[in-house]
């Protein structure tokens, strides 16, 4: 099977990418290669590589900064995934589009499933589920995967600024009333990969197992790493951000288990596994 990345400049992208083996020929274009927001160059590329399956990861993810500039993530998020939709469409490729948990709002007291309503309190989440939307109404073989608070080997994230901070000896905030699921770029990768390989479309929620808040996530690290921090928690008030943070973004598994897929594990395995590579 030839699979198409988008975004493999970026932390899931380059993961992906580095899953080459017999099974599947992984072609991975970055940004400066594949520029979404244009609809002629999305045709060309479907037209020259022929993928069997695209694996769509480039996205606007400058959660702030879209507040500021909507017109710029809608270009992306939205139009963006039009544009690749619409290339799927007319070369026959599966499309498997990459969300977020910011399509909901944040308010739940349980998982979210993927049947439950949308309710994005973000220009990011609200980008993310008109990229959804199109991806649903423009094609029948498609995949749309919801993940959150994705950690990895490649790009800046949550584990490696929290890491960096700890060894600058600086003294660290984490807010503890919000909560949610890390999740492992390595892990899902290789469920993306077993997804676009099935026919068993829909919608799919995949994070790594378990739940914790931002801070339990930063104790963790720090457990795990041997790395001695001064932290201590912080509510949302104290932490202002220009964009509203879900307070609760845990997302259920059902499409995995109903679909015969494994789930991934746990999130503190995961961290686990991750902090090794480091070292290595």
């Amino acid at each position: 099977m030839r699979i198409l990345v988008t975004g493999a400049g970026g932390q899931l992208g380059t993961e992906l990418v580095r899953f080459q083996d017999s099974r599947h020929e992984l072609i991975g274009l970055a940004r400066t290669a594949l520029d979404i927001t244009d609809p002629a160059q999305c045709r060309e590329a479907l037209k020259q590589i022929k993928p069997d399956g695209v694996i769509h990861c480039a996205a606007y993810t400058a959660v702030d900064r879209a507040e500021d500039e909507p017109s710029q993530a809608f270009a992306v998020n939205h139009l963006g995934t039009r544009n690749l939709a619409l290339a799927a469409q007319e070369t026959g490729a599966k499309l498997c589009y990459v969300s977020t948990d910011y399509v909901f709002d944040g308010q739940g007291t349980r998982p979210y499933q993927e049947s439950d309503a949308v309710n994005p309190q973000t220009v990011y989440g609200q980008s993310k589920q008109a990229g959804e939307a199109e991806v649903a109404s423009l094609l029948d073989r498609y995949y749309i995967v919801r993940t959150s608070w994705v950690f990895g080997r490649y790009g800046p994230n949550f584990v490696k600024t929290m890491l960096r901070l700890a060894r600058e000896g600086k003294p660290l905030r984490v807010v503890d009333d919000q909560v949610g699921s890390p999740t492992y770029t390595h892990d899902l990768a290789r469920f993306l990969l077993e997804l676009v390989q099935s026919d068993r479309y829909g919608i799919y929620h995949a994070t790594n197992s378990g739940t914790c808040s931002w801070y339990a996530f930063a104790e963790a690290i720090f457990e795990e790493s041997g790395l001695a921090a001064q932290l201590s928690p912080c509510s949302s008030a104290e932490f202002a951000s220009k964009a509203q943070r879900p307070a609760y973004s845990v997302l259920g598994h059902d499409a995995i288990r109903a679909n015969g897929f494994t789930d991934l594990p746990s999130w503190r395995d995961a961290l686990i596994r991750m902090l090794q590579e480091e070292e290595s």
